[in-house]
């Protein structure tokens, strides 16, 4: 689908961003543009495309621009078929401490990139998104939240346009930028104790292929509103500790508590979004609430129903052991160059 196409990489220059480079390079598509707002991380992705890709890092347009200015993102999606949205303030302790940021990039950031879509006539816009969002309790789960809500109220009238717009929820990326596990390794690496918030806390673990792999399902067999979710395992912070440890040796371990806005376990579809699930093998669909502001009828026809009996979270799903723990982060690419410099 997306032969001779463009795509828009919002966020461009992130570890999802250059992940989705990688898949589409020596692909068919047209033209990738990565919109940003950091010039030097854009400098440099272009230098490391230019010697790893010489064939193909032609298909590559870098945008400077910010999700926050409407007009930088009219211009960028210009001649665009398809968005991947994944520009975001996405550190929950300075989410916490500046809300407002978070709003402006996560909430108005989404709602600019909409009306973008819209008004160019995009194919379809795909806005990734987290499990923090679910039942959220921290300002980036909120923001996160709100953004979700920003793409299902505007999907119908998106729709009657042309544009398709759709959610992705999604867990841990593994060794993304700011994830836990280079922490942990540069610890280990500097001779110092692994600090860890709480051991019985649980994380749904995955790898960056898997999260563009959720992506370019939801571009496939979105309706308008769906929201995506891939089933995925999980592991306490205890055990991913000890799994890294395995790998890089062990230097001990210290609980420092929960940062500001953590949850004990995280929560990738609620019980509310369960009753409209639709389980599709390696991911659940959630259908958009078609349900209008005309509540009278709901007087008369009842709704009996407004909750499944259990949500999916990262205490429910499958827990992983330390053995299998150490192969799933073992398949990430930075534990793999990691473990090739230390032997060197």
């Amino acid at each position: 689908m997306f032969d001779n196409g463009t795509l828009l990489i919002t966020g461009g220059t992130g570890s999802f961003g250059n992940t989705v480079l990688n898949h589409f390079l020596n692909s068919d598509i047209k033209e990738i543009r990565v919109f940003s707002r950091d010039e030097k991380k854009q400098d440099d992705m272009r230098h490391e495309l230019q010697a790893k890709y010489p064939e193909s890092y032609g298909k590559v347009k870098f945008y400077i621009g910010n999700v926050r200015d409407r007009d930088s993102l009219m211009d960028a999606t210009q001649g665009v078929d398809y968005i991947f949205h994944a520009a975001a303030l996405k550190e929950v302790p300075s989410c916490e401490f500046f809300p407002m940021q978070a709003y402006k990039t996560n909430v108005e950031g989404t709602d600019n990139v909409v009306h973008a879509a819209i008004a160019n006539h995009v194919k379809s816009v795909v806005l990734l998104s987290t499990d923090k969002a679910a039942y959220p309790i921290n300002a980036m789960g909120i923001s996160k939240a709100m953004a979700e809500r920003v793409i299902y109220s505007k999907a119908r009238i998106a729709a009657e346009h042309g544009t398709i717009l759709s959610c992705t929820r999604y867990g841990n990326v593994m060794c993304s930028r700011g994830s836990v596990i280079p922490l942990f390794v540069q610890q280990i690496q500097n001779k110092r104790e692994i600090t860890i918030t709480d051991p019985n806390m649980t994380r749904f673990l995955m790898n960056l292929d898997e999260a563009v792999a959720l992506v370019m399902f939801a571009f496939q067999h979105a309706n308008p509103g769906d929201l995506f979710v891939q089933k995925a395992d999980a592991s306490t912070i205890g055990v991913l500790a000890d799994a890294v440890q395995e790998l890089f040796g062990k230097t001990g371990v210290r609980i420092i508590g929960p940062r500001h806005g953590e949850k004990l376990y995280e929560t990738l579809v609620t019980r509310e979004e369960m009753l409209r699930s639709e389980d599709m093998g390696q991911y659940y669909r959630i259908s958009a609430d078609t349900r209008d502001l005309n509540y009278d009828k709901f007087l008369v026809n009842g709704n009996v129903k407004s909750q499944a009996d259990a949500e999916y979270t990262s205490s429910n799903t499958h827990i992983l052991t330390v053995e299998e723990t150490v192969k799933k982060i073992m398949g990430t690419q930075f534990i793999q160059d990691e473990l090739k410099r230390v032997e060197k």
